[in-house]
């Protein structure tokens, strides 16, 4: 096969190129060509357009009659003349080329100001690669004030990713807090240093009071020193202004992120019959407050009914969020990697709004922050595809999501709960081998479907069955056994109230699922 298709591609090759048609080295190099402009017909009137620049090879700038300089090619200033009448009129690709002349340098010399100049010229326009090049400025502090979040951002537009996204919003928290402790031990050096200068200026002031007739000398090196503490003094100035305003900063609209509570990250593993099941997190939000759409009534007093059962009767260290927004959502999810550890369980508990978007290709479910907007207006929903992100990065071995909200079941496309059975009382021999196994497992309070938020006395009607079989469990119980136990309460009390809701229990497609399970041990059985 291999023989005859090469045989077949020299059969449509000539057997010699004529001598012309051969390319040099030069030929093929590119060059920064001047166009002629083009003959353009306005009603009878004829006219020729400017000379248009480009990059081209030289052989094809050649053919079309332009203009190169054929020698001394390292002499930017002819590429400089070639671009720099297009950037003044406001073209962007030849304001990123101006920009990257001056900043190689035209004689050998950088001008990285006016670098940054032409760039931020073709950044305003939105061109991607002035706005890397003008990030790089930043980074480094070349003709511009160095600033490193100001070089984040610059990166973000132009990789367009959204400024909520959560590796932006990651690297912006890591350059804040570096940018902070760097600005901090400035200020302290710069403390330290006036300290010691004006030490020495009153150590100089005395002497000189002492021996008199030598004070002309003296006051000129007082002078020189207090000079000194002035320029100290505004650096130091400089950076306490910077660290300011770095504490008040924001990375997105609309409004501030209050402080997320912490976590308590110092549990003792579990075990059962000597089998190591790790320590044991929670964390449990719920969205009752909603700014810009109907409140609800339940998801406060289900998500601190939780919170206090989970930490109280199974051990859990418990982080309760109460309306949260979507960056404070985001961030709760992305900080616990800085907490759990390969051994350990995390229980994902969602009591609020969720919605749905649906095109033709496919379905997505959100969950709903409390600055979220009525539909479709999506700027702040939590996609489910950025809970299945986190689920997978995170280095726990067992996650479990409970989701109590409209359209729950979209968190899960994936329709394994067909292997699904009640396995009853949890043997050794069960937990043996669903240990060591991955686990990301949902229970949500409905599918593709509307849920009640009331009906369960005080409680939605999904969640008073999820804490009910909670509370009366005196044993290892497994996620699968759980659901078995709260579906059916689910159903008739839905039933009772004259509305159809049916929890469901899936795999989470795309989280690193390895067929594990999750396993809730009382640490008190009363």
């Amino acid at each position: 096969m291999r023989a005859a298709s090469i045989a077949a591609l020299l059969a449509c090759v000539p057997a010699a190129l004529p001598a012309q048609t051969v390319a040099s080295r030069g030929d093929l190099e590119v060059v920064d060509c001047l166009l002629p402009g083009q003959v353009r017909q306005l009603g009878n009137r004829t006219y020729l357009t400017q000379r248009r620049p480009t990059r081209t090879t030289a052989s094809d700038c050649r053919i079309k009659g332009g203009e190169y300089v054929a020698y001394d090619r390292a002499d930017l200033r002819s590429a400089l003349n070639v671009w720099l009448t297009a950037a003044e009129a406001g073209d962007a690709e030849a304001q990123a080329n101006v920009g990257e002349i001056y900043e190689r340098g035209i004689g050998g010399t950088p001008n990285f100001e006016a670098a940054a100049l032409w760039y931020r010229k073709a950044a305003d326009q939105g061109l991607s690669r002035a706005l890397f090049n003008l990030g790089t400025l930043y980074e480094q502090g070349f003709g511009v004030e160095q600033d490193r979040l100001t070089a984040l951002n610059l990166y973000r537009q132009a990789w367009g990713i959204r400024d909520n996204d959560l590796l932006y919003q990651d690297a912006v928290t890591r350059q804040q807090s570096q940018l902070r402790a760097e600005l901090e031990k400035k200020i302290a050096e710069r403390d330290a240093e006036i300290a010691t200068l004006e030490k020495q200026v009153t150590d100089l002031e005395a002497r000189l009071k002492r021996e008199a007739g030598t004070a002309n000398s003296g006051s000129a090196e007082i002078a020189t020193l207090r000079r000194i503490v002035e320029q100290l003094r505004a650096e130091r100035a400089a950076s306490e202004q910077r660290l300011t305003s770095l504490g008040t900063a924001r990375t997105r609209e609309p409004g501030a992120s209050s402080a997320l509570p912490t976590m308590e990250s110092t549990l003792e593993p579990r075990s059962v019959s000597g089998l190591k099941l790790g320590r044991y997190f929670a964390l449990v939000i719920g969205n009752q407050a909603y700014t810009a759409i109907e409140p609800l009534k339940t998801p406060h007093s289900d998500a601190q009914r939780a919170a206090t059962l989970l930490k109280d009767k199974y051990g859990f260290s418990v982080q309760l969020i109460e309306d949260a927004d979507d960056v404070q959502m985001l961030r709760a999810l992305n900080e616990l990697n800085s907490v759990l550890k390969p051994e350990d369980n995390l229980l994902i508990y969602y009591a609020g709004h969720g919605t749905r978007l649906k095109t033709a290709a496919r379905e997505t479910g959100y969950w709903l922050p409390v600055n979220a907007e009525a539909p479709p207006k999506d700027t702040f929903w939590v996609p489910n595809e950025q809970v299945t992100a986190h689920l997978g990065r995170l280095p726990a071995r067992r996650v479990l999501v409970v989701a109590d909200s409209c359209y729950a079941g979209l968190l899960s496309d994936d329709p394994s709960s067909l292997f699904l059975r009640d396995p009853g009382q949890v043997s050794l021999d069960y937990l043996r081998f669903k240990l060591p196994k991955r686990a990301r497992l949902l229970i949500s309070s409905g599918g593709d479907k509307p849920v009640l938020d009331e009906g369960g006395e005080g409680n939605s009607v999904f969640s008073r069955a999820f804490l009910d079989v909670l509370e009366q469990n005196r044993s290892v119980l497994s996620a699968p056994a759980l659901f078995f136990q709260l579906q059916s309460r689910v159903k008739a009390a839905a039933a009772r109230s004259g509305f159809d809701q049916v929890p469901e229990f899936k795999s989470i497609k795309g989280a690193g699922h390895e067929i594990g399970d999750f396993f809730f041990v009382p640490t008190r059985t009363r």
